[in-house]
């Protein structure tokens, strides 16, 4: 077999089932529900994973964790990017980022880490930043604005700290 014979012959629609037409059509008579039983009846449906009694795979596989599926997504993008795809002065926005190819998947958040050198300056926005990330930034001379978006944990202490006392 070769790799490219893997999709011949696959059509991408498939013309719909007309049942009840006649012992001509081959879906005649009864419809191709078969004859008697479960199946056979109106109103019948059973759950996508049914597998005809025996345990569905969706139960055969080991699950582990937790999935929070209301987590935001962040996106990560270390200086030494910027550096390399940005020129100098220019303004960095989340949706500048999105417009070049560093991040090809959408995300909720961005958060911009301290990896490699920055020698360019640059305004730089964005919902998080490592220390070294700030620290490399303002050194060449950039400008760092955190936008709206969760507190970090560093500020939530130390809000907790002022209302205890």
């Amino acid at each position: 077999m070769m790799l490219n014979d893997v999709h011949r012959g696959i059509t991408k629609y498939k013309k719909r089932r007309r049942v009840g037409r006649g012992i001509g059509s081959g879906h005649g008579k009864t419809s191709a529900r078969g004859h008697k039983g479960q199946g056979s009846r109106g109103g019948y449906s059973r759950k996508p994973t049914f597998q005809g009694g025996a345990m569905p795979l969706v139960r055969r596989v080991p699950k582990r964790g937790f999935n929070n599926k209301w987590a935001k997504e962040v996106a990560i993008v270390n200086v030494s990017d910027l550096d390399r795809v940005f020129e100098a002065g220019a303004e960095i926005t989340p949706e500048a980022i999105r417009s070049t190819p560093l991040l090809g998947r959408r995300f909720d958040e961005l958060k911009i880490l301290g990896d490699g050198e920055i020698t360019k300056k640059f305004k730089v926005s964005a919902h998080r930043f490592s220390a070294s990330a700030v620290e490399k930034i303002e050194k060449a001379g950039g400008e760092v604005i955190r936008l709206a978006g969760p507190k970090p944990v560093e500020e939530k202490k130390r809000d907790k700290a002022k209302d205890a006392s």
